[in-house]
C-alpha cells in the first residue's frame, strides 16, 4: 500500500508543557514525518522525545527527535512555544517583559539557519511576540503568524455547545482582534446547524446570556491555570490542526494573529483576524462583515496593543 502521508518536517522550540504536548499531538496524528524538538534543556527534551517515540509502535512512524537550530533549515513549520508560561494572577501580557528578549533571542537563532517554512508564534503574548518575530525576522506576515484566537473561537463554541447542549462541531463561531482581554466575540457570525443564533433562539424558544459566555470566555485560560498550574492540551490540539492546513495545503480558514496592514483600516499591528492558510502561510487575511459595534471594539483591542507596541 502506498503511504499518502505529505512529507514534513515540523521543528518545535520549547519542551515545556505546550511544546510537548504539541508534539505528542502531532506524532499520534501521524501528519508529518519527522519532529525536532529543540530546548535549552535538552535532558528534558530527550524524555519527552522517548516518552512519545515508546508509543510510536501503535501509531506511526513519525520520527522525533531532539535537535539544534541547524535543524530549522528545510523546516515545513517552526513552532515557537518557548518562554515563561502564564502563572495564577497574570495577564498575557504581564508575559511580555520576560518573554520578549526570549522571542528576539530565538528568531535571531532561527533566521542564521532559515531557508524556508513558516513560523508559528505560540508564546504569549502571542500578538506582541508575533510582531516582534516577524520585525526582526524580516520575513513577510504571511510566513510568520501566530495562533492568535483560534482558542479563544474553540472556548467560545464549546460554552455555546455546552448552553444549547448540541454537538459543538455544529457551532461556528469566531472571535477576532487580541488573544486577551480585548478580544472580540463576532456574535453577528454565529450559527447553529447553519442557522443564525438569533433565528436559533427565536425558532426553539431559547436564550442566551452573551455577556456571561464572554466573561467565561475570557476567564477560561485563567481558570485552568488555577485548576491545574499551565493550559496545554488545547492549543496542542490547535497546533496539530494548523500543521495539517500548512503541509496539506488545505486553505482552510482560522483567526490567526499576523500583522495587518489594510483591513478594518488597520495598520501596523499583530491582531486576529480570519485568514485562509495553505503550505504558503497565509493565503489571505479576510475582511468579513461584521457589524458597527463590532467593528468599535476592534478598534479598541488595536489601540490596546499598540500602546503597549509602543513601549518596546
Amino acid at each position: 500500500m502506498t503511504n499518502t502521508k505529505h512529507c514534513g518536517k515540523v521543528v518545535i522550540i520549547g519542551s515545556g508543557f505546550v511544546g510537548a504536548s504539541a508534539a505528542f499531538a502531532l506524532a499520534i496524528s501521524d501528519v508529518v514525518n519527522e519532529i525536532i524538538i529543540i530546548d535549552i534543556n535538552t535532558q528534558r527534551a530527550q524524555g519527552d522525545v522517548l516518552d512519545i517515540c515508546h508509543g510510536m509502535a501503535l501509531s506511526g512512524a513519525t520520527k522525533v527527535i531532539v535537535g539544534g537550530y541547524e535543524d530549522v533549515r528545510d523546516a515545513d513549520v517552526i513552532i515557537i512555544t518557548a518562554g515563561s508560561p502564564r502563572k495564577p494572577g497574570e495577564t498575557r501580557l504581564d508575559l511580555l517583559k520576560k518573554n520578549e528578549s526570549i522571542a528576539r533571542d530565538i528568531t535571531k537563532n532561527i533566521m542564521e539557519n532559515y531557508n524556508s517554512g513558516i513560523i508559528l508564534v505560540i508564546s504569549n503574548p502571542v500578538d506582541i511576540l508575533t510582531y516582534i518575530i516577524k520585525k526582526e525576522s524580516g520575513l513577510p506576515s504571511s510566513k510568520v503568524f501566530g495562533s492568535g484566537t483560534m482558542l479563544d473561537s474553540t472556548r467560545f463554541r464549546y460554552l455555546i455547545s455546552e448552553h444549547f447542549k448540541v454537538n459543538v462541531t455544529d457551532i461556528n463561531g469566531l472571535l477576532i482582534g487580541e488573544h486577551g482581554e480585548s478580544v472580540v466575540p463576532l456574535w453577528s457570525l454565529v450559527t447553529i446547524g447553519g442557522i443564525h443564533l438569533d433565528d436559533f433562539c427565536s425558532i426553539y424558544n431559547k436564550s442566551i446570556e452573551k455577556d456571561k459566555i464572554e466573561e467565561e470566555i475570557r476567564a477560561a485560560g485563567a481558570k485552568v491555570i488555577q485548576f491545574k498550574g499551565a493550559t496545554y492540551y488545547a492549543i496542542a490540539i490547535i497546533i496539530e490542526r494548523l500543521v495539517k492546513a500548512i503541509v496539506k495545503n488545505q486553505n482552510a480558514i482560522f483567526p490567526l494573529s499576523s500583522v495587518i496592514d489594510g483591513p478594518y483600516a488597520l495598520k501596523d499591528v499583530a491582531l486576529s483576524l480570519p485568514s485562509i492558510v495553505n503550505s504558503t502561510g497565509i493565503q489571505q487575511v479576510m475582511e468579513v462583515s461584521i457589524t458597527n459595534a463590532e467593528y468599535q471594539k476592534l478598534l479598541v483591542s488595536s489601540d490596546k496593543l499598540k500602546s503597549v507596541l509602543a513601549t518596546l
